[in-house]
């Protein structure tokens, strides 16, 4: 059966269509990150506690009263699941947060995923998987590998929900691809109904959008990329291996999935080349591209921020 075409929309990348309001907050975020400390020169703890403390230009946002912890067994000793859940869900959706390997939390993405339970009757699960640099390539995806394995096994009987849904946003996009890949290649298992992927790091070697955005701090730049991936990768792992950049994988066989990004991310052609490569090797893919913004703009109070997750709820709604 033909599926519809991916299509990428020229328009979205000319500079006079990014909505008036988009550009004020990237002018604000790049004013903000001048003025900020260098995270390079803190070291990742730091900047971890910095950020919890609210002083740099991460958006810190309220945390949900409802979330629960559960906690399974991981391949680095027990794994907590942050859980935030509706009464009777009809899907469990796993995800994965962003950080780069390095940096983020569990709890960091709790408004919108609250909004999925309440809204769309999902029970959301974040990995809290270890992070880089204390606990580099491989130990964050095999926890999010862990973590995908007791979701097949266990969520139905949990959860009473049979559709299992995945994704996750930067760092927690190439690691839920990652998920995927192991669960068929190393399990024989395709599990996940969909996949919500949103600016994703598929290629750890830098697309070219990567490599050419330059120093510019609009919330990720080159240099942050190359660092996060040096702290993620201190074994000499091949840049090509496809458990380290998934764009280099067989595809067949992946769920249908949402590739969200902004035209002023600097790993805009990772979407672009990962939602390509999905359709060509025969998945579904929907490309939901926004002008001038910039990495992870889901979480940022832009105009485009509201749109772009309602379309997200609808795609893991089904």
């Amino acid at each position: 059966m033909s599926r519809p075409p991916l299509t990428i929309d020229p328009e979205a990348f000319r500079p006079d269509a990014a909505p008036a309001g988009t550009i004020e907050v990237n002018e604000r975020l790049i004013e903000a990150a001048q003025k900020a400390p260098n995270i390079w020169s803190l070291g990742p703890q730091a900047v971890r506690d910095l950020r919890k403390q609210g002083v740099t230009p991460f958006v810190v946002e309220p945390k949900s009263q409802r979330a629960e912890t559960l906690t399974i067994a991981g391949p680095g000793g027990p794994l907590a699941l942050r859980v935030i859940a509706p009464e009777t869900p009809s899907a469990v959706y796993l995800h994965v947060h962003s950080g780069g390997w390095t940096l983020g939390s569990a709890d960091q993405d709790d408004p919108r995923l609250e909004r999925l339970a309440t809204e769309c009757g999902i029970a959301c699960l974040s990995v809290h998987y270890r992070l880089a640099p204390e606990h580099p390539y491989p130990a964050g995806p095999d926890d999010c590998e862990a973590a995908a394995l007791w979701v097949a096994r266990e969520a139905a009987a949990r959860f009473g929900a049979k559709t299992l849904l995945i994704g996750g946003e930067s760092a927690g996009a190439h690691l839920a691809v990652v998920t995927l890949l192991r669960l068929r290649d190393r399990h024989g298992l395709s599990p996940f109904a969909r996949a919500n992927l949103s600016a994703g790091s598929y290629d750890l070697g830098l697309t070219p959008s990567a490599r050419r955005f330059g120093t510019q701090h609009l919330v990720l730049n080159t240099r942050d990329i190359r660092m996060f991936a040096a702290h993620y990768l201190q074994n000499g792992e091949a840049l090509d291996d496809p458990d380290v950049s998934p764009l280099y994988a067989d595809l067949s066989g992946m769920p249908p999935a949402l590739f969200t990004v902004g035209t002023r991310d600097a790993l805009v052609d990772d979407t672009l080349f990962m939602a390509a490569r999905w359709t060509a090797a025969g998945g579904a893919a929907e490309l939901s591209l926004w002008p001038g913004s910039a990495h992870v703009f889901t979480s940022l109070p832009e105009p485009n921020a509201a749109p772009a997750f309602e379309r997200i709820m609808a795609f893991l709604k089904g």
